[in-house]
C-alpha cells in the first residue's frame, strides 16, 4: 500500500496545490461511530456548526470566547506563522518566473604603464572612469518539474498552517468553554464549602452547649470540633482552587491574571443533543487532520523536487544596457552593449548527494504517511471515547443528583432526631458529611457532562453539522 501512496503523492504534485490524499489507512471505518445514540433525540435544534458554543445557553460563556478570539497571543502567534507561510509559498514560486535585475556599476581605474621609455623622470599612467547601465534576466526552463513541485509543496504547507491556525482557534474556544465551566463549578463548590462550614460550626455550638449543661460528653465536642476544623480548611482550599481556575480564564482570554472575572453563578443545564446515528465522515471537519494530509501531501511533492533534480537543468540568461565613459552617455542608444545566452549543467558527481536527498524525502514521506495514520487513528478514538462516556456520564450525574437529594434529606432527620433526643451524634455528624460530599460529587458530575460535550464536538472538528466543503478549496490563496 505505501509504494501506492508514494506513486500518488508523487503525481499528484503540479504547478498548483497538490490534491488530496485521502486513506483509510486499511482501517474497517464504519458509517457511522460505534458509540454514537442510535435512536433519534428529543432535540430540534440543528446540527451543530461554528458557534457551537452557544447551544450552552450562556451569555457569559459567549462573551469569554469572543475576547479570547480577539486577545489570545497564541491565537494571535498561530495568525502570524500563517502570515509566514503565505510568504514562503510565495518565495517557492518566484523560481519559475524570469529574475531581473537593474544594475548601476560606476568604476574608476588607474593604470601604469612599465617599461615604456617615453621620456621623463616618472611612471606613465592613465585614469579612467567608466559608467554603466544593464537590465539582467535569467530564466531556469522548469523542464523536469522541480521548481513546479516545490511550490506546490509549499502551497501544502501553507495550507496545512492555514487548517493549523482553525486548529488553534478551535482548541481555544474548548479550553474557554472548559475553563468557564471549571470557574463556575469551583464558585459553587466554594459556596458549598463555605456553608458545610457554617452548618458544622452550628452544630458544633449547638454539642458544646449541651456538653456545658452536662447532656452530652465531651467526646461529641471532639468529634464536632474535628468537622468544624475540616470545613473550614475545606473552605480555603476550595477559595485557592477557585482564584486558580479564575486566572486560568483570565489569561486565556487576554487579562490580567488577577482572578477577579465575573462568571455566572451556576453552571448550565442545557447541552447541545448528539444526533443519532452520527456519520464517520464528519471527522472530515477536523483541521489537524487537515493539516497531517497537507503535509503528507507535501512530503510526496518534495520527493517529486527531489528526483527532478537529477536532471540537467536548463537557464537561459540576457543582459542589456549602456556603458561609456560620461554619466551623460548612459541614456545615449549608440553606447548601449547586450548579450544573450543559455546554460545547461547537468549534475555528473556530488558525493552521492542528489540521491541521498531522494531517499531522505522518500523516509519523510513515510514518516508523513504513518504520521497521517496516527492522527486518523486518535481521531476515531476521542470520538468514541467522547461518546462512550457521554453516556455514562449521563447516568452517573443522575444517580449522583439522587444521593444528594437523600444524603440531605437524611442529615436534616438525623439532625431533627438528634435534637430531640431520639438519635446519637454520630448520625448527625455522618449525615452532615455524606450530604456535604454528595452535593460535591453531583457538582463535579454536572461539570463532567459539559466538559464531556465540548470534548466530543471539538474530536468532531466543532460540531455535529456535515461537511459542507473541503477546507482545502478555500485556503489557497
Amino acid at each position: 500500500m505505501r509504494h501506492r501512496i508514494v506513486l500518488f503523492a508523487l503525481a499528484a504534485c503540479s504547478a498548483g496545490p497538490p490534491g488530496p490524499v485521502d486513506l483509510d489507512h486499511g482501517l474497517a471505518v464504519p458509517a457511522a461511530f460505534a458509540a454514537a445514540p442510535a435512536e433519534p433525540g428529543t432535540s430540534t435544534e440543528p446540527p451543530l456548526a461554528d458557534g457551537w458554543w452557544r447551544q450552552f445557553g450562556d451569555a457569559g460563556l459567549d462573551a469569554a470566547v469572543a475576547a479570547a478570539l480577539e486577545h489570545n497571543r497564541d491565537l494571535q502567534a498561530a495568525a502570524a506563522r500563517l502570515e509566514a507561510a503565505a510568504s514562503s509559498r510565495v518565495i517557492a514560486g518566484s523560481g519559475a518566473l524570469p529574475q531581473l535585475d537593474l544594475g548601476l556599476s560606476p568604476q574608476r581605474s588607474r593604470r601604469v604603464f612599465v617599461g615604456f621609455p617615453f621620456g621623463g623622470g616618472g611612471v606613465l599612467s592613465s585614469t579612467s572612469t567608466t559608467w554603466g547601465l544593464s537590465l539582467n534576466t535569467s530564466w531556469e526552463l522548469d523542464v523536469w518539474g522541480r521548481v513546479r513541485a516545490g511550490e506546490s509543496a509549499a502551497i501544502a504547507e501553507l495550507q496545512a498552517t492555514a487548517a493549523d491556525a482553525a486548529a488553534a482557534r478551535l482548541s481555544l474556544v474548548g479550553q474557554v468553554c472548559r475553563a468557564w465551566f471549571a470557574a463556575i463549578e469551583a464558585r459553587q463548590q466554594l459556596a458549598l464549602a463555605e456553608a458545610t462550614a457554617a452548618a458544622f460550626g452550628q452544630t458544633c455550638a449547638d454539642v458544646r452547649d449541651r456538653f456545658r449543661r452536662g447532656v452530652k460528653p465531651a467526646v461529641e465536642v471532639h468529634v464536632a470540633e474535628t468537622n468544624r476544623h475540616n470545613a473550614e480548611a475545606g473552605v480555603a482550599q476550595r477559595r485557592d482552587l477557585l482564584d486558580a481556575a479564575l486566572r486560568r480564564l483570565e489569561v486565556l482570554t487576554g487579562q490580567y491574571p488577577a482572578a477577579a472575572i465575573a462568571t455566572a453563578p451556576r453552571l448550565p443545564e442545557r447541552l447541545p443533543a448528539v444526533p443519532a446515528g452520527l456519520p464517520s465522515d464528519l471527522l472530515r471537519r477536523r483541521p489537524d487532520l487537515t493539516a497531517a494530509e497537507r503535509r503528507l501531501a507535501a512530503a510526496g511533492c518534495r520527493v517529486d523536487a527531489a528526483r527532478a533534480a537529477l536532471w540537467p537543468r536548463l537557464a537561459l540568461t540576457a543582459s542589456g544596457g549602456t556603458t561609456s565613459e560620461e554619466l551623460a552617455d548612459l541614456a545615449d542608444r549608440d553606447f548601449r552593449v547586450w548579450s544573450l545566452g543559455a546554460n545547461l549543467l547537468q549534475p555528473l558527481f556530488r558525493g552521492g548527494a542528489l540521491r541521498a536527498d531522494v531517499a531522505q524525502r522518500r523516509a519523510l514521506l513515510a514518516e508523513a504517511l504513518a504520521r497521517y495514520g496516527t492522527a486518523l487513528l486518535a481521531a476515531f478514538a476521542e470520538v468514541e471515547n467522547a461518546l462512550g462516556a457521554g453516556e455514562r456520564l449521563d447516568g452517573r450525574a443522575a444517580s449522583l443528583a439522587a444521593a444528594s437529594h437523600h444524603a440531605a434529606r437524611a442529615s436534616e432527620l438525623a439532625r431533627d432526631r438528634w435534637q430531640r433526643g431520639l438519635a446519637d451524634f454520630l448520625l448527625v455528624a455522618d449525615g452532615q458529611r455524606q450530604s456535604f460530599q454528595s452535593e460535591s460529587a453531583r457538582l463535579a458530575a454536572a461539570r463532567l457532562r459539559l466538559d464531556n460535550r465540548v470534548d466530543l464536538i471539538l474530536a468532531l472538528g466543532g460540531g455535529f453539522a456535515a461537511p459542507g466543503g473541503d477546507a482545502r478549496d478555500t485556503n489557497t490563496p
